[in-house]
């Protein structure tokens, strides 16, 4: 996700913070009063050359040593009445700002989750993770400082410009003369520096994807030797960061020097043409250091232009970043009315035993899938799939690797969504039903397990709608022959650790099947789940595994033939279409490319026909070592299974 993005057009730098007003509401009242608070402490410091003028020109003047001491004390009192009003603002906008800090980050959380797995295989999970991190935080602090002082400091510097004018207007002119250039250059700035923040932004998000695959992949990583390779690829990735910052560091020490050097140029120049004139007798001493001093007390406000633009336009870069992933679409469910229209029209099918069984069970009706990154000419993952699983069936789906069998499995949770077709659920079209209450009902298992940080038991059952008790999660490991659980040092309240890499891949993989039969689903969904257990494992977590089959209607990607056993039929996917469906014997005598996949061995001609598909998922070769057992194996299952 790091391309150029610098010959895109972006949005205003304005238009962009303006999104970010719907946080900020709820605490607007309270942010206005810490920026009222801000510019009147500020321009309290415009006020100290008017003392000091008064002082100059009177008790000075007139050696009234008593008028110094009170001239003396209305200074110190001003200085402690500022610094009370900005530690006053200060107090007033650290709570909200951490608020909507904390407001934002839980809204793109919470929307990332939402948002459909299409969009997660897309994006990075560095990029996602450092827009959650590193750009809230440059949101925070823009919202805490550059945004009120961008006022604050606007208002003083044309109060302060007011108070000079007034003064004389002659040498106001001439410290003026400078604003002209400073806007031009600003203007200049803030459009090179736009687009040298934003790659940086991004580059942070490419370096946060190395470390995080790094450290997920540390195993792999010794385990080769790459650990020089992948130190190289991060000190390129690092190098070229650098090279970036520098880019920044050497925009704003140019626009910071110029901002500095010019006025203060102009500064100097009235301060000889006011000395000229004060020996003419033109102006007075007093006003001649009254100006001085106004002017010293804008040279911050006008130096820290270029801090501040620097600060918005990453705040800016920060914010479209932020707004980048909160844009993409939900998964929706579908209106209340077209809800409404199908439970009217379903009611009458729903009224008899008869037609309620005619339509159970797992449909697939003209199925097809294309992923939606795929280019115009790649030829469909599924087409035209036609697939009935009758109610209590166990369906077992075999192909060759890259035939489409994990992406049909995902459709039906609707981890992707059909091209064409539909789906049925007790003949109810998955479409049509609320998202929370479809995956109630369907509960799945990856061939590839994912554990979170968390104990075993809260891994299990978060494969659990609702409340689940200690039957529930016993029973579900038993299921799975997870019962290495209870012999961990704190039984199912071990924590397994990120990813669970502290167990091995078939406990990991146990802990997945538990996690799937917890709910007792009336659906579910297997992709090839006994892939990482040993035959003895596998042959007690099957025996388990068909009880709990007996109960459900379940559709299970199978690559042996022991796993094919536990199914009524089985569904033979070639070229991500159904090629044949029978009992695992009818097809076996039957169709010679279901031979070849159950078998291992050569068949003649039939590297053809299994090759996997060429769609938009990487190519793979076919493993059919690995997809099956010898001859010999294959008669004593199948003697097994009559």
């Amino acid at each position: 996700m790091s391309e150029n993005r610098e010959a895109t057009g972006r949005p205003p730098a304005v238009r962009t913070l303006l999104r970010l007003w719907p946080y900020l509401r709820p605490v607007r009242l309270r942010m206005s009063l810490a920026a009222v608070i801000a510019i009147v402490a500020s321009c309290l410091g415009l006020v100290f050359p008017l003392v000091l003028k008064w002082m100059v020109d009177g008790p000075i003047a007139h050696r009234d040593t008593g008028g110094v001491w009170r001239g003396a004390l209305i200074l110190l009192l001003l200085g402690a009445a500022e610094a009370g009003l900005f530690g006053l603002r200060r107090w007033l906008v650290a709570r909200p700002l951490a608020g909507i800090e904390a407001s934002m980050r839980a809204d793109l959380y919470r929307h990332l989750q939402r948002l459909p797995v299409a969009f997660h295989d897309r994006w990075p999970s560095g990029q996602l993770l450092s827009r959650g991190t590193t750009d809230l935080m440059l949101l925070r602090q823009f919202l805490s400082f550059p945004l009120m002082f961008l006022l604050v400091n606007g208002v003083t510097i044309v109060t302060g410009c007011v108070i000079l004018l007034l003064q004389d207007w002659a040498l106001g002119l001439l410290l003026l003369a400078p604003a002209v250039p400073l806007v031009i250059l600003c203007s200049v700035f803030e459009s090179r520096y736009a687009l040298v923040a934003r790659r940086a932004q991004d580059q942070v998000g490419d370096l946060t994807t190395v470390v995080e695959e790094g450290v997920l992949g540390i195993r792999i990583v010794k385990g080769f030797g790459r650990h020089r390779s992948q130190t190289q690829a991060f000190r390129a990735l690092a190098a070229k960061l650098r090279g970036t910052e520098l880019e920044k560091g050497r925009l704003l020490a140019g626009i910071w020097s110029l901002i500095t050097t010019i006025p203060e140029l102009a500064i100097g120049a009235a301060l000889v043409f006011g000395t000229l004139r004060v020996a003419d007798g033109g102006l007075s001493a007093g006003t001649l250091v009254a100006f001085l001093s106004t002017a010293l007390a804008l040279r911050w406000p006008v130096e820290s232009i270029g801090f501040m633009l620097a600060m918005s336009q990453e705040a800016a870069t920060a914010a479209e970043r932020f707004f980048e992933p909160m844009d993409a679409r939900e998964e929706t469910d579908t209106t209340e009315e077209d809800t409404a229209e199908e439970t009217n029209t379903a009611e009458p099918a729903a009224a008899g035993c008869a037609a309620a069984s005619a339509e159970g069970g797992l449909r697939f009706e003209g199925v097809s899938f294309r992923y939606p990154d795929a280019g115009p000419d790649a030829p469909a993952v599924l087409s035209r799939i036609d697939l009935h699983v009758a109610p209590g069936e166990t369906m077992a789906l075999v192909g060759a690797t890259g035939s489409g069998k994990t992406t049909l499995t995902a459709l039906v949770p609707r981890l992707h969504e059909a091209t064409s077709g539909r789906i049925t659920l007790d003949g109810e079209d998955i479409t049509l039903m609320p998202r929370a209450r479809l995956r109630e009902l369907v509960s799945v298992a990856f061939e590839e397990p994912t554990l979170f940080s968390a104990s075993a038991g809260e891994n299990v059952l978060m494969g659990v709608g609702g409340e689940a008790g200690d039957g529930d999660l016993d029973r579900a490991l038993d299921v799975a022959q997870a019962g290495f659980v209870r012999e961990l040092p704190r039984s199912t309240d071990t924590q397994v650790g990120e990813q669970g890499l502290s167990l091995s891949g078939g406990q990991r993989q146990r802990l997945a099947l538990a996690r799937a039969v917890v709910g007792r689903p009336r659906f579910l969904v297997l992709d090839d789940p006994l892939s990482a257990l040993d035959v003895h494992t596998e042959a007690l977590v099957e025996a388990a595994l068909r009880r709990v089959l007996r109960e459900t209607t379940a559709l299970v990607v199978a690559h042996r033939p022991s796993t094919v056993l536990l199914a009524d039929r089985v569904a033979l996917i070639s070229h991500g279409r159904v090629a044949a469906v029978g009992t695992h014997q009818q097809l076996l005598r039957e169709n010679a490319e279901y031979a070849w996949l159950m078998s291992g061995e050569e068949h003649g001609g039939q590297a053809a026909t299994v090759e996997p598909l060429a769609a938009a998922q990487p190519p793979a070769a076919a493993e059919p070592a690995r997809a099956g057992v010898g001859g010999g194996q294959q008669q004593r299952a199948e003697e097994e299974a009559r």
